[in-house]
């Protein structure tokens, strides 16, 4: 139907009393047809249809952008470094205080051994899956139990498989009257009954058995890792989707200016002869071509014949606006990316204090958002869940009446890493005031530095008998510090070495400059 047809529609319409004028005329306006939308074509189809028709290839040049483009890796490593850190790590939850300290130990010694490539730890796990969301959109984590002949104090490993290994375009009818869309299998009533992946991955040009063939795991020995954007959404996107064509295109721009100003930097000189037979400059010979170069030593001026001339090459400057363009660009790719500007470029030019602190709060909510949301729920825990199960059946770990009643072993909560502190010694006294007036327990206080609170306090109660034991006075650390002039700033104030660099006092700190 063309544009005059709808619009005759519309009239027909507003004549019967189904749609007035006024409604045609004054609807939401990114659903007009009109002159300047007319070329604008959305599709309504589900984002399932979308990754089954699209996917590979979008997630091919996802992972092609993040090889090649220093933003894009930079960014890679910044979002994971932020997200996971050192590790997202278990606190059990249960009662018994013996009982918890050996779950906490045994739970240390299997992390090392949890890898089945034996190539990382737990913790390393974690950032492999999320490095996998950020360029594939997803990451699948089967659990491979194994023999007591293994030698693993808890038989359980865990087993990466990227989002290839799974054919997005499998869609067909499987075993009895189960689909499977994009390679999972479904029931009847929605649930995940499995996945169908290839046996070795259909990019391994390395592997030359088994290729293309598919073998169906049982969802309950598989976790799929990705973060939902629509409901019913069943395969994963790539964290970097929105920023791939800005990057793409960034990146030809940046080396197609290289490369001009390559050219531009290599000086050339053109001679002009009446007599082409003629030496003018030590030429050599000319060559097949009838070409003939002669060198220039610096400083060198050469005296031609008279009606002669030499021409240098000038190439154009590109200008001052290549740099606001891709500060431009560079903004609109972080802000797809959700990650800031500093963090993907490492450009402290135009940053000050409050600048970073306004985009370090909000990336962090993000972060918070994932982690708990994403990797904590759809990871962490059901991994804790089959590692206690494991831990029990192996008779590695006490735990009576688990079979009967799990729940009351597998209370748990997950401990982030900390968040560097944005101004040190203002957080620090906002958490003691906090904590002061009844605010915040102690025990936030603990787990927000990405520690243990039983462990933490266990540890202070050591280092205290142990100094007792050993006869060390230490002096208040208020009484230390208020003994101790200010020292502003230890560079431009020309300290000396052994000058104290602690004081009670408040800095102040400048809008415009990032404090130290």
């Amino acid at each position: 139907m063309n544009l005059f047809s709808r619009i005759g529609t519309a009239v027909k319409y507003a004549a019967t009393g189904r749609l007035s004028m006024s409604q045609l005329m004054g609807g939401f306006e990114g659903a007009l047809a009109q002159r300047r939308l007319i070329a604008w074509k959305a599709t309504q189809q589900n984002l399932n249809s979308l990754l089954s028709i699209g996917g590979d290839v979008l997630r091919a040049r996802a992972r092609d952008i993040v090889r090649s483009n220093p933003y894009a890796a930079n960014a890679a490593d910044s979002f994971v470094a932020n997200a996971v850190g050192a590790g997202i790590k278990p606190s059990s939850l249960i009662a018994d205080t013996k009982l918890k300290d050996q779950i906490q130990q045994t739970w240390l010694q299997w992390t090392d051994d949890a890898d089945a490539d034996g190539l990382t730890d737990f913790y390393g796990l974690q950032a492999l899956a999320t490095r996998a969301m950020f360029e594939a959109g997803e990451c699948f984590i089967r659990f491979r139990p194994r023999r007591p002949e293994d030698g693993l104090k808890v038989p359980l490993q865990l087993q990466l498989f990227e989002a290839e290994m799974l054919p997005l375009t499998r869609t067909e009818i499987g075993t009895g009257t189960n689909p499977i869309r994009c390679g999972i299998e479904f029931d009847a009533i929605g649930r995940r009954v499995a996945y169908h992946f290839y046996k070795n991955h259909p990019g391994d040009s390395t592997v030359f058995q088994n290729q293309g063939q598919l073998v169906r795991i049982p969802a309950s020995e598989v976790l799929h890792i990705y973060r939902p954007q629509r409901p019913g959404q069943i395969r994963g996107v790539p964290w970097i989707s929105p920023a791939l064509v800005k990057l793409f295109l960034l990146d030809q721009y940046d080396d197609a200016e290289l490369d001009r100003k390559k050219v531009a930097a290599l000086f050339a000189g053109f001679i002009t002869k009446n007599s082409p037979e003629d030496s003018l400059m030590g030429e050599g010979a000319p060559d097949s071509d009838g070409s003939a170069i002669a060198g220039l030593s610096p400083g060198t001026m050469q005296v031609l014949l008279p009606g002669e001339d030499i021409k240098f090459s000038n190439p154009a400057d590109v200008g001052g606006s290549y740099e606001m363009f891709q500060y431009r660009t560079l903004l609109a790719v972080c802000a797809a990316m959700g990650i800031p500007y500093t963090s993907v470029t490492g450009d402290l030019k135009a940053a000050n204090y409050s600048s970073i602190r306004a985009g370090t709060v909000e990336f962090r909510r993000r972060l918070e958002q994932f982690q708990f949301a994403t990797l904590v729920f759809q990871m962490c825990r059901p991994i804790w869940k089959r590692w206690l199960s494991a831990a029990a059946l192996s008779g590695a770990l006490p735990m009576p009446g688990f079979a009967r009643n799990p729940d009351l072993y597998t209370p748990v909560k997950w401990i982030t890493p900390k968040w560097e502190w944005v101004d040190p010694l203002k957080d620090r006294q906002a958490e003691k005031i906090a904590q002061e007036q009844g605010w915040k327990a102690p025990s936030d206080i603990i787990e927000a530095e990405g520690n243990d609170v039983d462990e933490t306090f266990r540890r202070i109660a050591a280092d205290q008998q142990r100094i007792k034991d050993l006869g060390i006075t230490l002096g208040p650390l208020d009484q230390q510090a208020s003994s101790v002039p200010l020292a502003t700033d230890p560079v431009t104030a020309g300290l000396k070495p052994d000058a104290p660099l602690v004081s009670d006092q408040k800095p102040t700190i400048n809008d415009n400059e990032t404090p130290e």
